[in-house]
């Protein structure tokens, strides 16, 4: 059963045992009225509900088609014998009002990650539904993929609603992990994060075009030295931006296990660059470059870089350049170029069997090194 399913099985359970406890409920108090009737005296008692209910726990994936049974779920359930306590709130493509009809309907305690996808919020959105997660006092991971919140143009009403999503952000006294991801922010995410209360553990900020001021204020800020997991994926750091990048994860040393730079147009001669910052993450366990520019030997020399780094166990790297047929056309879907069809398996087989020898004869075997970018599963804030 897959945890869609899963979520909506749940929520008709619970609906129907509510139903069957008030028809019992029903039916005892009829019996006592016609035994009192007949006796004088109640005879039958009538079941009572509240201290006796059973709290269920549970991670809850909500779309439109399950939204209304989850929200009967969770406004009916609670007066019952199964009262429905969530852990992890994950809801795909629901309006604001569906949102905050079931945020509403939780109970706030316990309540640890809020997980809103593919929905076009934009920063009043944003605004409307953190008003109501400010009651969450336990939330440590709110994640924000594609919210269509663009901060780019320096207007009167973008910057009020700028200084609204920090002030409501600010009154999440838990919050340890926080994904923007393909918001686009330039030059605004010091105004963004400046509300924060403790430093982040997990910033994701994939394709939120940032510039070298947002990388400065990143550094120079108290969550640098904090930072567990990092995600710059789809920034461009064939120019401007290397350096800045040097300098955070030089700042990150101390604390980072999970880089993602995925899609970040990196050649050998950039990832050279970065090796030394990269060598001084002496606690990095996970390395994404896949969707780069990069060599069998630009691969081959960062295996050396980082072979003694203690605690890597995965690097998901992409196609070598060298591993490519020449002279057939790109085909596009969807917004990646998808390259598959022009490799050379067999060139790919011989520079994935060579990285594997490589790591086998320096001890570290038991390292993954892979292209497979699917299928491996990177390091989830809560398990770190």
């Amino acid at each position: 059963m897959s945890v869609w399913s899963g979520t909506v099985a749940l929520a008709k359970a619970c609906v129907e045992v509510s139903k069957h406890h008030r028809e019992c409920r029903e039916f005892h108090r009829r019996s006592s009225k016609r035994h009192k009737g007949r006796s004088g005296a109640a005879t039958a008692a009538v079941p009572r509900s509240g201290s006796s209910g059973i709290d269920v726990h549970a991670d809850f994936f909500v779309n439109r088609a399950s939204h209304g049974i989850l929200r009967d779920a969770l406004q009916t359930g609670n007066a019952g014998p199964l009262r429905l306590k969530c852990r992890e709130f994950q809801a795909e493509k629901l309006s604001v009002d569906g949102i905050v009809s079931l945020l509403k309907s939780l109970d706030p305690a316990g309540v640890r990650r809020v997980d809103l996808r593919f929905r076009n919020l934009g920063l009043t959105g944003l605004s409307v539904v953190l008003l109501h997660l400010s009651q969450f006092p336990d939330l440590r991971s709110l994640k924000l993929q594609y919210s269509n919140v663009d901060v780019r143009r320096a207007t009167p009403e973008l910057l009020l609603g700028i200084r609204c999503l920090a002030r409501e952000l600010g009154k999440l006294p838990s919050l340890r992990e926080l994904n923007l991801g393909s918001s686009r922010l330039s030059g605004n995410l010091r105004q963004v994060l400046c509300e924060l209360q403790a430093p982040l553990e997990s910033l994701e900020l994939a394709f939120c075009s940032l510039l070298p001021a947002d990388f400065a204020f990143l550094s120079q800020s108290f969550h640098a030295p904090a930072l567990k997991r990092l995600d710059l994926s789809g920034h461009d750091f064939s120019q401007t931006l290397l350096q800045p990048l040097r300098q955070l994860l030089e700042e990150t040393s101390s604390s980072l296990l999970q880089l993602d730079l995925m899609e970040c147009r990196l050649t050998d001669s950039h990832l050279d660059a970065l090796l030394a910052s990269l060598r001084r993450c002496s606690r990095l366990r996970f390395l994404g470059l896949f969707g780069n520019s990069l060599t069998t030997a630009g691969l081959k020399e960062l295996l050396w870089q980082t072979v003694e780094l203690p605690e890597l166990r995965l690097v998901v790297y992409p196609f070598p350049l060298d591993c490519y047929k020449p002279g057939l056309p790109q085909r596009r879907s969807g917004s990646r170029w998808i390259l598959e069809e022009r490799l050379d398996r067999e060139r790919l087989g011989a520079a994935s069997a060579e990285l594997g020898r490589l790591l086998e004869s320096s001890g570290r075997a038991h390292v993954v090194w892979t292209y497979n970018p699917y299928g491996h599963g990177a390091l989830d804030y809560f398990s770190l």
